[in-house]
């Protein structure tokens, strides 16, 4: 046993202790270290372990007992010693009487132990990685010079510890990464300064036809159309430009790949800009699009004439949530039909509520678009800053509060279509800008270097008179006829009287649904006062009333009396006319619009013409504060101006 006055040359021996361990790694250092480190305090054993909490076990990376040493050993860590080195994060030095003191630990009498000191092994997190060891057969007295060689020795096994987890989880990056480039669908091709294939994976390889050795050290101007290579040597310049700020980019429009039989094929591309021994290379991503090129084409191929008969019929009569017989309806889905195959700029003009979106969505359903997006953007609901934005998208960083890159409307409605409603309330700025992409098909994100091209179907929707804001000069001529190219009007619902029944029906079926109700069908009586109604918020102020009578119907009937609002009544000078209903319900509305009126600037005064919030007036009068700002421009309110001082 090595005490304070059994060393003579202290640093004689750590030099023998750290040359004994100083050429070992791993599994040899370990070994090295427990072996040396017994050898340096006389004891019989040492060892080493690697803490594993998901079992409470200790598993030995090195174990010296007496002249040899013992491999695979492991124990559970409960009842022993070092139970009380790991659980405490501190060294513990019992001189003597050891197996007294742990009678739960059946290898401390096999090894004949009397004295125990061990240490923990602890990373920089405070995690506890593991335990060193030693064990004698004699007494083990206090040593401060044994407490200093074991920390010595504790501190070169942590390092070698966390140096071999470090390793570890490096090879498990690589592993993976590894896995994730040659698993990849998409094709990646890294190249150097002069456009050489550095390497590429096996997705890329089956693209061009050629392996990785094959492909290796060509010019990468070999396996892509001519045009296409110097459009990318373009790109890689502007990129190289800009790399303080920029290290990728998307490929406009993508990149034509020459496969096996050198037939081009379709792809989309994005660079990025790497460092290649101190020289910039590039890394280059293709995802192939060529089938779902041919499928779309294949599925225009295959439609028959028949096909297309049976389905202009069905466009005719049932759009789904359409409902109407009326003529003027009848009049409006038949102009439907007809526009929808197209990819004619489509501008659906109607009051609030009668339906302009379902019109929208029946277009798209019955075009050859049906199978890309359908975007809708409300112009009225977005704030005029934000409008360029939410149209055209913008780069991380363009403006204060752009955390990360956001797609735009136009580039998520590519391949399909977007619904722009509320056209009318675009400002004249953006209006200049949509003229551009309407003509062009192209565009710039906000903050963006690049032009983006894209292929987009046009409907436009408004409850405004458009020619009279062109004469007003609040909305562009040329944006105007580029919108109009064919008009469809959407007749209101008091135009619609032969509907009433059939939509009532159809929103009482709904909502009892909805609220697990049994609703027996309309009476004639409830029909009649609903057709002797005006209804100037159109379907959608009739979908609301039935809402409202579902809720209030008495034994699943629902009642007529509380269905409408009451009409107020006409002056007393005032003779009948002379044409009954027709005349009454224009007298009707111009009433209701006033009173409408009367109402909202009650509520703006009182609210102090704060329109949203808790104090707003659109908590006032129960409504979205969007359909407040649309109502209050649609009867012209607006704000009356402070006075001076």
């Amino acid at each position: 046993m090595l005490t304070d006055t059994g060393i003579t040359n202290e640093n004689d021996l750590l030099q023998k202790i750290m040359q004994g361990t100083a050429g070992a790694v791993g599994a040899s250092f370990f070994r090295a270290l427990v072996k040396n480190l017994s050898h340096a305090l006389g004891t019989h054993g040492a060892w080493i372990t690697e803490y594993r909490p998901d079992t409470g076990h200790l598993h030995a990376l090195a174990f010296w007992m007496g002249n040899g040493f013992v491999d695979h050993y492991e124990y559970d860590l409960a009842g022993t010693p070092c139970e009380n080195t790991i659980k405490n994060k501190t060294h513990l030095h019992i001189p003597d009487n050891v197996v007294r003191l742990f009678p739960g630990d059946p290898d401390l009498a096999a090894f004949n132990a009397v004295s125990y000191m061990g240490f923990p092994l602890i990373g920089p997190d405070d995690q506890v990685l593991g335990n060193l060891a030693v064990l004698d057969t004699k007494r083990m007295p206090e040593s401060y010079r044994n407490l200093a060689l074991f920390r010595i020795f504790a501190a070169r096994a942590t390092a070698e510890m966390l140096r071999l987890r470090a390793e570890a989880g490096m090879r498990a990056r690589e592993e993976t990464l590894s896995g994730v480039f040659n698993g990849a669908m998409d094709a990646i091709i890294e190249l150097d300064h002069a456009f050489h294939i550095v390497i590429l994976n096996p997705a890329a390889g089956r693209m061009f036809g050629c392996g990785r050795d094959s492909c290796t050290g060509r010019s990468f101007g070999q396996l892509i159309a001519k045009e296409d290579f110097q459009r990318l040597q373009q790109i890689v310049r502007t990129l190289d430009a800009h790399s303080d700020s920029k290290r990728s980019i998307w490929v406009p429009d993508g990149l034509n790949a020459l496969g096996p039989n050198r037939l081009p094929i379709r792809t989309e591309a994005t660079l990025s800009l790497i460092e290649i021994h101190g020289r910039p290379g590039y890394v280059l991503i293709l995802r192939d699009v060529n089938e779902r090129f041919e499928a779309r084409r294949q599925i225009e191929s295959l439609r028959d004439e028949a096909a297309y008969l049976k389905g202009e019929i069905q466009q005719i009569y049932d759009f789904g949530q359409i409902i109407g017989q009326s003529q003027p309806f009848r009049e409006t889905l038949e102009l439907v039909a007809e526009v929808a195959p197209t990819d004619s700029t489509v501008l659906i003009i109607g009051e609030t509520g009668t339906g302009k979106e379902l019109i929208a969505r029946a277009i798209h359903a019955a075009s050859s678009r049906k199978e890309g997006p359908l975007i809708t953007v409300n112009c009225a609901a977005i704030p005029d800053m934000l409008m360029e934005s939410e149209f055209f998208g913008h780069e991380k960083g363009a403006f204060t509060g752009a955390t990360q890159r956001r797609e735009g409307r136009f580039g998520l409605a590519d391949r399909g279509t977007l619904f722009l409603d509320e056209v009318g309330e675009l400002n004249r700025e953006l209006q200049a800008k949509l003229l551009r992409v309407l003509q062009e098909g192209e565009f710039t994100p906000v903050g963006g270097s690049s032009t983006r091209r894209v292929d987009v179907r046009i409907i436009a929707a408004t409850n405004r008179d458009l020619s009279r804001a062109v004469g007003e000069g609040r909305f562009r001529t040329d944006l105007f006829y580029r919108l109009n190219v064919f008009p469809i009007r959407v007749p209101p619902l008091r135009e619609r009287e032969a509907d009433i029944g059939l939509l009532a029906e159809h929103f009482a079926a709904k909502y009892a649904a909805r609220m697990k109700r049994t609703i027996a069908p309309l009476s004639t009586e409830v029909i009649e006062k609903l057709k002797g109604y005006d209804w100037p918020g159109n379907v959608r102020e009739l979908q609301n009333v039935i809402e409202r009578g579902v809720i209030t119907a008495r034994h699943g009937h629902l009642r007529p009396d509380p269905l409408l609002p009451r009409r107020p009544a006409p002056p007393p000078d005032s003779a009948p006319p002379a044409d009954g209903r027709a005349h009454r319900r224009v007298r009707t509305v111009r009433e209701l619009r006033e009173l409408e009126r009367g109402n909202i600037l009650l509520a703006m005064e009182k609210s102090r013409w704060r329109v949203s919030g808790r104090d707003g007036a659109a908590r006032l009068l129960d409504m979205p504060a969007s359909t407040l700002q649309s109502r209050m421009k649609a009867l012209g309110i607006q704000r009356p101006p402070r006075p001076n001082g």
